[in-house]
């Protein structure tokens, strides 16, 4: 009997250490990439010059800038050569979109319950808690950079693709530098890819 008392209480702190941290776990969704491309882009891993730029409706600002310095990277890691917008060759047009909202609860307490005798010997009395431990569900952000490769002469698209990735808003991936650098770097992994693919990017 003195053991069963003296199990119990610890029992239901670790249960309820357990359910707090269950609740309070960050989520960490993969990215979500989707690629297509003409034959052309892929005949030659000499990609000649090109120059990063908004795309038609995003006008340059600072918050664009981080992703337009990512994909600038990127590009020129996969082989393509740095080059003003008037004499570049191609043109990539960097799109970025961003959204939060605040999920709902789903109306389900976390739930604690232990069994077993409390009491005299016998008596059978269970012990339980329904207590809400999450706390409120955290604000979700939805970042998406889209990417458009054009012919600077003609105008016509060789590769496009858009990268996506929902995080909580307090997470590091959160912030433009940092969600920038996991885009880029899904959206040309293995450039220029297969086209019409879709895949999943777990982030680092």
């Amino acid at each position: 009997m003195t053991q069963t008392h003296l199990r119990r209480p610890a029992l239901v702190a670790a249960l309820l250490a357990s359910a707090m941290l269950a609740g309070c776990a960050p989520s960490m969704q993969p990215i979500e990439v989707t690629r297509f491309h003409a034959p052309t882009i892929a005949e030659t891993g000499q990609y000649g010059s090109i120059a990063v730029q908004a795309a038609p409706g995003n006008e340059e600002s600072l918050a664009l800038a981080p992703y337009e310095q990512a994909v600038s990277a990127e590009l020129a890691q996969v082989g393509f050569s740095p080059a003003a917008a008037g004499s570049a060759a191609r043109v990539a047009e960097v799109r970025v979109s961003r959204s939060s909202w605040q999920p709902g609860r789903d109306g389900s307490p976390v739930s604690v319950g232990v069994g077993g005798s409390t009491g005299g010997y016998g008596s059978g009395v269970g012990v339980g808690l329904g207590i809400d431990l999450s706390g409120p569900p955290a604000e979700q952000v939805s970042t998406q950079l889209s990417v458009v490769i054009r012919d600077r002469v003609s105008g016509q698209s060789v590769w496009e693709g858009r990268a996506e990735q929902v995080v909580d808003a307090d997470s590091a991936l959160a912030q433009p530098a940092a969600s920038a650098q996991a885009l880029a770097d899904a959206l040309f992994v293995d450039f220029p890819g297969e086209n019409g693919e879709s895949f999943s990017v777990k982030p680092n």
